[in-house]
């Protein structure tokens, strides 16, 4: 699994863990120790406005909104925010703290603040900035990772290579891993003792990613998922591009949101109950599509006129309606 994951990347060395919030912890560990090396005594991180990168007290300290951060005002760590996509911003934060930074971590897809896309070129601008700087850069692939973008990782469409890049989900397919990989000289960081997991790299674990891996290949699902993500992108636009209630329409491969004008309460339980449509909304007015890889021609175009339906439904007060007739759950 190492062997492969390293291969994919162009990074070196492995250590795997159970999630992706554990993926992403290690990866803060070598943030502070690549600090400590370099003699600053409080190292900082640079995170991004509405990050999401787990919700261990580690991770959700470099995570950013008000319903991920609830009665968790007090949190560990020392992180600067900054906007996200906003390469002035980093420079100014270069200007201020550059002293005491030690790494960059983010999201290519900010996919919990409503699939929100780095635009083109910031991730070679972080890259730079980080090599410029002597820090680490940091990308969090949890979601963007093994294909959903089209390609085995985000970070490719810019054709750069990070630090430390963090993976899970989808390298498991339900079955509980996280990987963090990383240039050999910062997993060199870690010596003996400083960092551990019980369950982590066990072997079904790691014979599951390496069979997710085949599949991948042998079904050509980079390859599907770059199409289909087109397809169904192209068509949601053509659809509801000019919808009342819709905003904005934005995504990369098989990560698609679409952002609502306002709030709308339970529509991931009247888009299942009433048209058999799984879906997810975050922030409230983000309806985030994440179609497995394997996704056809067929179920991209039930996909559309699924949303097509229940954003008519939408349109027309349904539910307000659907909300006084739903049946206890």
């Amino acid at each position: 699994m190492a062997q492969r994951l390293t291969l994919l990347s162009g990074l070196d060395q492995a250590f795997f863990n159970n999630s992706g919030a554990e993926a992403n912890e290690t990866a803060l560990k070598l943030a502070r120790l690549h600090g400590w090396k370099k003699g600053i005594e409080r190292p900082l991180i640079v995170v991004m406005d509405n990050a999401f990168h787990g919700r261990t007290l580690g991770t959700l300290s470099a995570s950013d909104g008000p319903a991920v951060r609830l009665s968790f005002h007090t949190l560990p760590g020392d992180f600067i925010k900054v906007t996200f996509g906003d390469s002035a911003a980093l420079d100014k934060v270069a200007e201020t703290y550059g002293a005491r930074i030690a790494a960059v971590l983010v999201e290519p897809i900010q996919g919990e603040a409503g699939v929100q896309v780095a635009p083109a070129g910031y991730l070679q601008a972080l890259r730079d900035l980080c090599s410029r700087r002597g820090w680490l850069l940091m990308l969090d692939e949890i979601q963007t990772g093994i294909g959903r973008t089209g390609l085995m990782f985000a970070f490719e469409h810019e054709r750069i290579v990070p630090d430390v890049l963090t993976l899970a989900k989808g390298l498991g397919n339900g079955i509980p891993i996280g990987a963090c990989l990383a240039r050999k000289k910062v997993a060199q960081l870690f010596t003996p003792g400083s960092h551990g997991s019980t369950f982590g790299g066990n072997p079904l674990a790691c014979r599951v990613g390496c069979t997710v891996l085949d599949i991948i290949e042998d079904q050509a699902l980079l390859n599907n998922a770059e199409r289909q993500g087109q397809r169904l992108l192209t068509a949601l636009r053509a659809e509801l591009g000019d919808h009342p209630n819709v905003l904005a329409i934005r995504g990369l491969g098989l990560m698609i949101g679409i952002e609502l004008v306002s709030p709308c309460r339970d529509l991931t339980l009247i888009a299942a109950r009433d048209f058999g449509l799984l879906i997810n909304v975050t922030r409230g007015q983000t309806i985030r599509l994440l179609p497995p890889l394997t996704v056809n021609d067929e179920e991209v175009r039930m996909i559309v006129d699924g949303l097509v339906r229940v954003l008519s439904a939408v349109n027309s007060s349904y539910i307000a309606i659907a909300q006084l007739s739903a049946p206890p759950i």
